[in-house]
């Protein structure tokens, strides 16, 4: 008996918290991200590196 009254109350007590964090309305928005100054992105590093690669002549 004792075993399922535990068992109950810890999942009333956890159903409880959820009920009452889904009803925060600080929880349920956030602010949008600052935009970045230069974008950046998988693209955007591989240009920079090839723009600033030097040119190498094989030794012949």
């Amino acid at each position: 008996m004792i075993d399922n009254f535990s068992i109950l109350l810890s999942h009333v007590l956890i159903a409880l918290a959820f009920w009452f964090l889904t009803l925060r309305e600080d929880v349920n928005t956030e602010d949008p991200p600052a935009p970045d100054a230069e974008p950046e992105g998988f693209g955007h590093s591989a240009r920079k590196f090839k723009k600033n690669k030097p040119k190498v002549t094989p030794d012949a």
